[in-house]
């Protein structure tokens, strides 16, 4: 007999909330098989973690032979060589200058380390998030976590002087605005966050997400970018780019930072890194990392020489740039393909995204947030086998976290389970 989830429920804490009580035993490419024999299609990919699918074929044989040869002996006693090879070719497409990697294992553990490298450097503890954000479940990373106040509840205290901006993303900015005003507002509250609140002088850095993620998959406009960036400079004031989501890929550069011709002072990235498998890390320039002082910072399990091997494989798929053309083309055309059902149907408010980092927006006939259509729309994709993930601060964003390498037909096939689902939402409404 099959196992069921019903039957281990009572083995697992109820605060790790499950979008499913389907159980794994087998994925490939865009596909995961439960043990019922039942295949889906999984447009959530882990969180945007298997840019390359499902099982991989050379991602897997990476992770076979390194794990045959060594799985661990902790890095701060040995030096691996998948991992000094990763670094090494990690350090190659980073942004101008950001060539020194501190070896994580998680993106919430990433932000930690960041805000402790930029505060460590700086000698100033103040640190300037954004509504909308998320940086992770950790004590810090919560901190500075701003996509929903859930995640907060009950853990306050958290870490102090940590202050939040509004970002130009429709539900923080007054209505009617087009992009270019919100960003203009935005960096007008940020400002007076500076004159009237928090002091710049002392702010150790302003952490942000140059696409926001959980929030909302938000792309603001350009100034607003290289506004923070000036902000940063005429203060001394570090910026850090959390690229965990948007990274690697996600929006059609290999950065998204590259889409405003911004450079961070410190990045983090995660999620895709590892090609599955737990790996994440924070990078800066040689200058600031040699201010970090030895000892003060550590990991046992950062830079796993399996998970680095994995990672090898993973940015070798993006050597001869045709994986990011991929991307843009196969991301215009779900944006294109969502923009006519959005004309079908009136629940959908928005399609916005860049690249294969795509969402949309439910919502009800007075423009309110429709969480219920959501969950809905939701129930209607899984009876028709496919997983999806939701986003925003009201939880009424559909995100789309394909493969990188996603087919044209493997997206028309999750069009097609969108579109039947929410036509039955409508019937049943009738």
């Amino acid at each position: 007999m099959p196992m069921r989830f019903e039957d281990y429920e009572q083995y697992l804490s109820p605060v790790f909330y499950k979008q499913t009580n389907l159980v794994a035993r087998s994925a490939n490419g865009c596909y995961l098989t439960d043990v019922n024999g039942d295949r889906y299609l999984d447009f959530v990919q882990g969180i945007a973690v298997n840019v390359m699918g499902h099982n991989y074929p050379p991602i897997v044989k990476a992770i076979q032979e390194q794990a045959g040869r060594l799985v661990n002996a902790s890095f701060n006693l040995v030096n691996y060589e998948s991992t000094l090879t990763l670094a090494k070719n990690l350090a190659s497409v980073t942004p101008e200058g950001l060539t020194s990697i501190f070896f994580t294992n998680g993106g919430a553990e990433a932000t930690d380390s960041a805000l402790k490298l930029a505060m460590s450097c700086t000698g100033r503890s103040a640190v300037i998030a954004f509504m909308g954000s998320f940086h992770g479940r950790t004590v810090g990373a919560t901190a500075i976590t701003g996509s929903n106040s859930k995640y907060r509840r009950h853990y306050n205290p958290l870490m102090g002087n940590v202050y939040f901006a509004p970002y130009p993303s429709r539900d923080l900015c007054p209505a009617g605005m087009n992009a270019g005003e919100r960003a203009d507002y935005c960096l007008w509250e940020l400002q007076k966050l500076l004159d009237y609140i928090v002091d710049p002088e002392d702010v150790a850095c302003i952490y942000m997400e140059p696409v926001l993620g959980e929030g909302g998959y938000v792309v603001p406009d350009e100034k607003f970018v290289r506004g923070i960036r000036k902000i940063c400079d005429d203060h001394g004031i570090l910026l850090i780019f959390d690229e965990i989501q948007c990274g690697y890929g996600r929006t059609g550069k290999m950065w998204a930072s590259q889409h405003f011709g911004v450079v961070p002072d410190i990045m983090t990235v995660g999620k895709a890194i590892g090609g599955g498998l737990p790996m994440s890390a924070v990078i800066s320039t040689p200058e600031l990392m040699d201010q970090w002082p030895i000892g003060t910072h550590g990991t046992t399990f950062g830079g796993n020489p399996v998970a680095a091997a994995a990672g090898c494989v993973v940015l070798e798929q993006f050597r001869d740039g045709s994986l990011l053309n991929h991307v843009n083309e196969m991301g215009s055309y779900l944006k294109e393909q969502l923009k006519l059902i959005m004309k079908k149907y009136p629940c959908i408010s928005d399609v916005r995204g860049i690249g294969l980092m795509v969402a949309i927006e439910f919502s009800h006939e007075d423009g309110s947030p429709a969480p219920d259509i959501w969950k809905t729309v939701k129930a209607n994709m899984l009876k028709r086998h496919m997983l999806t993930l939701n986003c925003g601060v009201h939880g009424n964003g559909m995100r789309f976290a394909t493969p990188l390498n996603v087919r044209k037909e493997e997206i028309d096939e999750g069009l097609a389970i969108l579109s039947a689902s929410i036509e039955k939402m409508y019937q049943n409404a009738e």
